[in-house]
């Protein structure tokens, strides 16, 4: 008879997570514990107590939520999502401030540092992959094909490029939540001409890429050595500001690109990535493929029932295997 594994796996995300749902879903299926949790929830429904030194090689102790307990060296993989900020309402700013600066290297310290466990991704593999500029860096090292880009504060230098590589367009550099009438926006790519750009500029930084003449997009999904690509024909210049317009279709990763994808992965550290491609050319051969980016964390749940993918299971598996 075969023993049930009883290590489980540990999701860290917000509540209002309908991937991670899917995934939870599938591994109750497979009778894998899980164990979900919101870092923002520490203190007031998460908690945890973790010992080390003497002759331990790694963390004693445990993380417990009101339903569920997880010992800390027990844990078989961690899926790390979108968790929300810690948060101390009861206090003082300044209070606060002192408050979540503990929550964040203690329990978040502990969390980064589980012996044999596999990180979807590691929380700081995560924040290296987040900044753009090494992105765009990373991808021209490992050899992808990408648009002239500029990064820069300087309205002269910006207006230089524009005139120089047009049509451009703005990119939001990193967005945080952005709340209008209660609903968080997406800021969409849009192209700017030399004559749009002014002083303001200067307060920031900002991010210019050459328009590419693309003729659909591509998002491929990493999921560790699973590679899923879906052709997105849209339209739009950014796919993302109107779902209702997509049709979705199943491709192929040319070899040299997938070559480079996992070479990306590599440089970062990540076992999951969100790639997004323009396409070029009428057929999907590789001089065609522009990186655009690679989002550490991106979305991919909405694209599976149109196109049949099984990249819930895949990520399942992920999950389930661990370190093993």
């Amino acid at each position: 008879m075969t023993v049930p594994d009883a290590r489980p796996v540990a999701v860290v995300t917000n509540l209002q997570d309908p991937t991670a749902d899917l995934v939870i879903a599938e591994l109750h299926r497979r009778n894998v514990p899980v164990v979900r949790f919101d870092a923002g929830d520490f203190p007031a429904a998460l908690s945890c107590t973790a010992l080390v030194g003497g002759e331990d090689t790694g963390w004693r102790g445990s993380l417990r939520t009101p339903t569920r307990q997880a010992g800390l060296g027990a844990v078989r993989s961690l899926y790390y999502r979108r968790p929300s900020a810690f948060t101390f309402a009861h206090l003082g700013p300044q209070d606060a401030r002192v408050a979540a600066a503990q929550a964040r290297y203690g329990l978040g310290g502990v969390l980064v540092s589980l012996p044999h466990c596999l990180y979807v991704n590691h929380p700081h593999r995560i924040g290296d992959a987040e900044y753009k500029p090494a992105g765009l860096a990373a991808a021209a090292a490992c050899g992808f094909r990408l648009p002239p880009t500029v990064v820069t504060n300087e309205p002269d230098r910006a207006r230089e490029f524009v005139r120089a590589h047009g049509p451009v367009v703005h990119k939001p550099i990193s967005m945080p939540t952005y709340l209008v009438d209660g609903i968080a926006q997406t800021v969409p790519v849009t192209e700017v001409t030399a004559d749009e750009i002014d002083g303001t500029v200067s307060g920031t930084m900002h991010l210019f890429q050459q328009r590419v003449d693309k003729t659909a997009d591509i998002r491929v999904t990493v999921i560790g050595e699973q590679v899923f690509a879906v052709r997105i024909d849209s339209g739009l210049l950014d796919w993302r500001v109107d779902y209702s317009t997509h049709t979705y279709t199943a491709t192929s990763v040319p070899e040299c690109v997938e070559r480079a994808i996992f070479a990306y992965l590599a440089h970062f550290g990540l076992v999951f990535g969100a790639f997004d491609f323009a396409l070029t050319g009428p057929t999907d051969d590789e001089d065609s493929w522009v990186w655009m980016e690679c989002n550490p964390s991106g979305q991919w749940a909405w694209m599976e029932p149109p196109t049949g993918l099984p990249m819930t299971a895949a990520l399942a598996d992920l999950l389930q295997r661990g370190t093993a």
